[in-house]
């Protein structure tokens, strides 16, 4: 038997995406990938429609229609003039109807690409690095099935299964993509832009624990040979993959796996080969679960129950004037144009209502007199360090905090001019976050000079708090005169101390390098 000289992987990508709509995609019932019900108890958010009892008709989500054309604009899709709603025939006991209702030859978005930045070794975005270009093929609409449990809630052996019927008609957006991704590492930088893209955009919630995305990997390796054959192994689709960790371990697993089956089996790609694994992330390994069914399996037909949906120029347009600048675009000029870090525009651009926050608060600086960069840089600040603090701490975002652009500016505007050190600025953004503003916003200079926090701008007061922080800690001074400057921060600590925090700690430092060079 030829032996195998080298393997490549090719991978498309089929993505589920539950829309956050109020209500379902073909009923009025509450829609569970909804903030507002995502903690009902199960089997409570169905109606007739969803369960497909006799003489129930569906009825289009329009907003949900809304929604996948938005992700499908953001994907550069071309967006149908009509589409056309499909059953798609199979048993499973989570589908109550027996069928689902889908779309199949007229889907509302067809083709589409979206350009993939690299990650760097942290799983970061890498601005400097090639992108890599992803085709979509289709993002269609449909309905979601429900939950098959097979363990009792909270853990636990059962004997049979539990439905739960709660995410039965969900709106679902599937989106599938081209065979572009080689590697791993390709495919999960596609899923973390993707997750952003839709979040951005209003689409979902995202929050991957609860299912909201579920990425299913369609994999299969071309093995070289050392007879010079090039052989194809059978696809195989990883199903419910709810992680970013899930999807690279699945993928991982099948190209080492892939060319051992070959070997053991001798099974190429070829029509009904096609088979579903599931994903035991505890132990590493994907398992077996069903042979793939063809498309002709499921005995597409028009539903109908429902007419076609005609998108025109109007429609059209009005939706894509609600897209909104992409979160990649806001990375790459937050960090081009405005001079921030990578880390730090990625922290800013991946929540779309942090992101605005920040421009809003960025503008007003500007408005006060800043500089864009000064403005920019003072803005980032008070939001990644006091805003992220108390944002951790509360275990929310730092836009629900609730300070208004305006406070936010303020602060950054008043640290920038050095009438705030750092602790005092930090100290007022906790004052403001404790009692968030119900309307306007409040004067952050006139609370600062109720709780004394404004800094001391007096060069008499000044070289005294440096003269005592020299007096008290001879030896720190001695080491910073012997070229020691780490010895420094010692004395800007006593000096800050005998200001009772209202001295500027980089004017201290300077002063305090003055009199010891003298």
């Amino acid at each position: 038997m030829a032996r195998i000289v080298s393997t490549r992987l090719t991978i498309g990508m089929e993505v589920h995406v539950e829309l956050s709509t109020r209500s379902k995609m073909f009923s009025r019932a509450p829609n569970p990938a909804c903030r507002e019900f995502d903690a009902s108890p199960p089997n409570s958010l169905i109606d007739p429609t969803v369960l497909g009892l006799p003489g129930a008709l569906p009825v289009m989500n329009r907003s949900a229609v809304e929604l996948s054309i938005l992700v499908g604009l953001a994907l550069g899709c071309r967006i149908a003039d009509a589409a056309v709603w499909d059953r798609k025939g199979y048993f499973y006991p989570d589908l109550p109807k027996g069928y689902q209702i889908s779309q199949y030859a007229l889907p509302l978005c067809g083709q589409g690409r979206l350009d993939v930045p690299a990650l760097d070794d942290r799983g970061r975005v890498d601005l400097d690095a090639p992108t890599h270009t992803v085709r979509i093929r289709r993002a269609h609409l449909e309905e979601d099935a429900g939950k098959l449990l097979h363990e009792a809630p909270g853990g636990g052996p059962i004997d049979g299964s539990i439905i739960d019927l709660n995410r039965a008609g969900t709106p679902l957006l599937e989106i599938v993509t081209e065979p572009d991704f080689t590697t791993a590492e390709q495919a999960v930088s596609f899923a973390r832009m993707l997750r952003d893209i839709c979040r951005f955009v209003g689409a979902t919630e995202g929050v991957m624990q609860k299912g909201h995305m579920r990425f299913e990997p369609n994999i299969n390796s071309v093995l070289t040979l050392d007879d010079g054959r090039e052989v194809a192994t059978p696809i195989v689709e990883i199903k419910n993959l709810n992680s970013f960790k899930s999807l690279r371990g699945a993928i991982e697993h099948e190209a080492a796996a892939q060319p051992a089956r070959w070997e053991a089996d001798g099974l190429t790609l070829a029509p009904g080969t096609k088979r579903t694994l599931g994903w035991d992330d505890a132990r590493g390994i994907t398992l077996p679960q069903r042979e793939k069914e063809e498309a002709h399996d499921y005995r597409y037909f028009p539903d109908p129950d429902l007419p076609p949906v005609v998108i025109d120029a109007a429609w059209r347009e009005a939706i894509a004037a609600r897209l909104p600048e992409l979160p990649l675009s806001r990375h790459r000029r937050y960090v081009t144009s405005l001079g921030l870090s990578a880390q730090e525009a990625a922290a800013l651009s991946e929540e779309r209502a942090t992101s605005d926050l920040f421009e809003e608060a960025m503008a007003a600086a500007i408005a006060s007199g800043l500089a864009q960069d000064r403005a920019a840089r003072a803005t980032a600040n008070v939001l990644l360090q006091s805003g992220l603090k108390r944002a951790n701490e509360r275990g929310i975002a730092v836009h629900d905090l609730g300070l208004h652009p305006a406070e936010i500016a303020e602060l950054g505007s008043l640290r920038e001019r050095g009438l705030l050190g750092s602790n005092a600025a930090d100290e007022l953004f906790g004052l403001l976050a404790d009692r968030p503003c119900a309307s306007g916003p409040r004067s952050v200079e006139s609370l600062a000079r109720e709780r004394s926090l404004l800094t001391l701008r007096d060069d008499a007061a000044l070289d005294a708090w440096c003269r005592a922080a020299i007096a008290a800690h001879p030896k720190a001074a001695d080491d910073v005169r012997a070229g020691k400057p780490a010895a420094i921060g010692r004395l800007v600590g006593e000096a800050m101390k005998a200001s009772a925090g209202r001295g500027d700690a980089a004017a201290i430092r300077q002063r305090l390098a003055s009199l010891l060079s003298g």
